[in-house]
């Protein structure tokens, strides 16, 4: 890669992390693995940046995302020194020929190891604003010889719940090549079709409802990158619908992909952003966001914004009036989980325990992946409180249901129930525990 001359801005970024240059290396390293590279830096190569080596263009946006993640803020090109070249200049696509090229690559479950290495989760990554979107959509090219109406908005609606339903009661593993084939069939034409301007906005936004879905579907399967880019095209196709309640409802999601990942304070960015974005929120809506406002605030350490925003969440929930659910509803049994979430990020064992037995009696029998994977986190913390044999007992009643989903999250659980169990094997109920596991579990997942 051409010399520059000396970046003095990255300099001064890798000296801010407080690393030296062999361990700013191998952290970039370890982040190439995630998005799919195998990278061998060293010291010297952090010697050559620093001295105006430009990082090829497929490691910049690695070398962004290490600083990003060490400093806890967005680190963007510039700032890091990092000139616009030939070979990292991104393509001008329009966001339904994005999404169809994301769709097409996840529809092939034989490219899922290829597509779920390929994108590196990222906390730089910009999230576009919500009046942002709109212009987008009206410079859209259009297909003169296609029109669409309520009944396909009413279709894709319907298909978009009956894979929601699907992905509760069986996991997003077998259901997510549907979605995302039905994207590439049907939503992406729909989106390019010509239609009233009542129309093509509710198709937008019923289109923004399937792309967050299937991204929810990927996190869940930890192709982490991929659902963060099927989130960001779900913002924009509710930007352009002028669909509060949907663009809301993606940036909370990343908020729980963050948390779920370690990343606190980007987290509670996302959830504020979130938040902020819905300012005539109904009761429900306001407990669903609070609810994540006060899990992202417990995990940074905020004590009493997390408390905050936890009673904030529960009076909302009381206000909340009853009604049928809809897709991406919110209920005291998810107010009870983000509870459980809150007190034991803050310390409480004893509360988290109780308040995840609160979550487990009000959930509905059709949300079985939650139900597998709520229950191993539930065993996983009556175990480190001393009380193994009710722990095994939860465990018993996760694989009445773990053979019948297929998750990734499930699958962690899972495993995380194997090594927890290994060390108490003289116990007769860890050990029927174990033998039950060994031979319900798939062999991949077992290994």
């Amino acid at each position: 890669m051409a010399v520059h001359g000396s970046n003095d801005l990255l300099a001064a970024l890798v000296e801010e992390t407080g690393w030296t240059y062999a361990q700013f290396a191998r952290a970039v390293n370890r982040a190439g693995t995630e998005a799919g590279l195998a990278l061998k830096y060293d010291e010297s190569s952090v010697w050559h940046w620093l001295n105006g080596t430009v990082p090829r263009a497929r490691v910049r946006p690695v070398v962004l995302e290490v600083l990003s993640r060490r400093l806890n803020r967005p680190v963007y090109p510039a700032a890091a020194g990092f000139r616009r070249t030939s070979d990292g200049c991104s393509t001008a696509v329009d966001t339904v020929d994005g999404l169809a090229e994301l769709g097409a690559a996840d529809m092939d479950p034989s490219r899922r190891s290829v597509l779920g290495a390929a994108g590196l989760y990222s906390v730089a990554l910009a999230v576009p604003g919500y009046p942002d979107a709109a212009e987008r959509f009206d410079a859209l090219r259009r297909n003169p010889r296609a029109r669409i109406g309520q009944g396909d908005v009413d279709t894709v609606a319907a298909v978009t719940e009956r894979i929601s339903a699907i992905d509760d009661m069986f996991g997003g593993r077998h259901a997510r090549p549907m979605a995302a084939a039905f994207l590439v069939n049907t939503i992406a034409p729909y989106l390019r079709a010509d239609a009233s301007e009542k129309v093509r906005k509710a198709m937008l936004s019923a289109a923004a409802d399937h792309c967050y879905l299937t991204g929810y579907m990927a996190m869940d399967e930890r192709a982490d990158g991929l659902a963060q880019q099927y989130y960001l095209k779900a913002l924009e196709l509710a930007g352009g619908a002028e669909d509060h309640l949907a663009y809301c409802t993606t940036l909370r999601g990343m908020s729980v992909q963050a948390v779920d990942l370690g990343h606190g304070p980007h987290a509670l960015r996302l959830a504020d952003a979130a938040s902020a974005a819905s300012p005539e929120a109904g009761p429900r809506m306001r407990s669903f966001l609070a609810g994540q406002q006060a899990h992202a605030a417990a995990v940074t350490g905020d004590r009493a914004l997390a408390l905050a925003k936890l009673a904030e969440a529960e009076r909302a929930m009381e206000k909340a009036e009853a009604r049928a659910k809809a897709f991406g509803s919110y209920d005291p049994s998810s107010l009870s989980y983000h509870t459980a979430q809150v007190r034991y990020a803050l310390g409480d064992k004893k509360a988290a325990i109780t308040a995840l037995e609160d979550s487990d009696r009000q959930r509905e029998s059709a949300y079985r992946r939650g139900r597998v994977r709520h229950l191993g986190m539930l065993a996983e913390r009556k175990l480190e409180t001393g009380l193994l044999e009710e722990a095994c007992s939860d465990w018993n009643r996760a694989l009445d249901d773990y053979p019948h989903v297929q998750s990734g999250r499930c699958d962690d659980r899972f495993r995380a129930m194997l090594a927890a169990i290994r060390p108490h094997l003289k116990n007769r109920h860890a050990r029927a525990l174990y033998e039950r596991a060994r031979t319900t579990a798939p062999a991949q997942v077992a290994r």
